[in-house]
């Protein structure tokens, strides 16, 4: 029993790493039934066809092995990597062995991989190849690829064989920034509440400058006007655009974790739509002050909102600027937001966003 024992540990290990396709299963079916037939009847020609049907079996097994040897992998990916978005990225594929090529070579993932999978009909001996492929991050925060599989059936297809290969390489994964339902809504009425509070002018005195068609006739400097015979207007500076300052609370009790990640996508998308126009936005939580563009860019907003988590017994902030634009993500009693300054602030908890998953009247369109 011990020798039968380990004779199937034995196998079991040689067996590893590699799967029998069909076609082989029947390929032994008949090299079994080769063989019987064989030693029933002692003909020599049975006895040379079974010959012929192991060597076939042995040399598919050592061309495969070979095959698959020497494989060497690498994949570029992008610098910034949101998540749920498909990226461009390139897959690097060496064959190390001089002269031998490999043949028939597939690359995929490991269980959960973001990589699609390849195939290489021919990896010619020490030559180098290079593939594009799209990745999709399925969510936020660190992430490592460090599992891929080269699999071979070549020559004969009786057998599929795997060798893994390890990158050992984590990537820091954003949150998404496409836009979600209600997102475009308050992303809308943000830009709205801004552009209005933008339209005054300043009173200290900037430059004269020629007339533009649709402009007031208020702001006509007639003497200007008279000395270049042509209409002139006084300019004065503009006043400080208003700050954009969010608030993401990280207190949030189990029921609101998915909540929270909303939360999180829903300040990335404004942090990368509000870079877009070159406006001012300040993002807090109990563990960050980041101001944009003052202290970081857009990349360094979405790299610590990747690394955002829940926090218990996270006391409530104070707002920042008393004149800011406030946006408050929170899950807590609205009163207990305005007793900590937060009472101009626009609040956005979970009620908030179950309400804008509902079907809604269009965003107001800014001229």
């Amino acid at each position: 029993m011990r020798t039968l024992r380990r004779l199937w540990l034995w196998l079991r290990q040689r067996a590893a790493g590699q799967r029998i396709r069909p076609r082989g299963w029947v390929f032994l079916a008949a090299t079994v039934a080769v063989g019987a037939a064989a030693l029933l009847t002692a003909h020599n020609l049975l006895f040379l066809i079974l010959a012929a049907m192991l060597a076939t079996l042995l040399v598919s097994n050592f061309v495969n092995r070979l095959s698959l040897a020497g494989l060497e992998l690498d994949l570029f990916l992008p610098e910034h990597l949101p998540a749920r978005q498909k990226l461009p990225a390139r897959v690097w594929v060496r064959n190390t062995k001089g002269f031998v090529p490999a043949f028939s070579v597939h690359l995929k993932g490991a269980a959960g991989s973001v990589v699609s999978p390849l195939c290489f009909p021919v990896l010619p001996g020490g030559a180098i190849l290079e593939e594009p492929v799209e990745v999709t991050f399925p969510k936020r925060g660190p992430h490592r690829e460090d599992a891929f599989l080269f699999s071979s059936g070549f020559p004969f297809g009786f057998i599929e064989r795997h060798a893994p290969v390890a990158l050992r390489r984590q990537v820091l994964i954003y949150p998404s920034i496409q836009p979600q339902p209600g997102f475009e809504d308050l992303l809308a009425s943000v830009r709205w509440d801004l552009e209005v509070h933008q339209r005054g002018r300043g009173h200290d005195f900037y430059r004269i400058r020629p007339y533009q068609a649709f402009e007031s006739a208020r702001h006509v400097d007639w003497k200007a006007t008279a000395h270049t015979g042509a209409l002139q207007v006084r300019e004065f500076a503009r006043e400080e655009e208003r700050l954009l300052e969010i608030f993401l609370d990280l207190e949030a009790p189990g029921p609101h974790r998915a909540w929270f990640e909303l939360a999180v996508e829903c300040c990335a998308f404004l942090a990368w739509r509000t870079a877009e126009r070159g406006r001012r936005l300040c993002l807090r939580t109990q563990q960050l002050d980041l101001s944009m563009p003052e202290t970081g860019d857009v990349y360094d907003v979405l790299k610590r909102l990747a690394l955002v988590a829940c926090k218990e017994s996270q006391p409530v902030l104070a707002p920042a600027e008393s004149e800011s634009y406030q946006l408050v993500f929170s899950a807590r009693d609205p009163e207990v937001l305005a007793q900590a300054g937060w009472s101009q602030a626009r609040i956005l908890g979970p009620e908030w966003f179950s309400a804008a998953r509902q079907p809604s009247a269009p965003a107001r369109v800014l001229p």
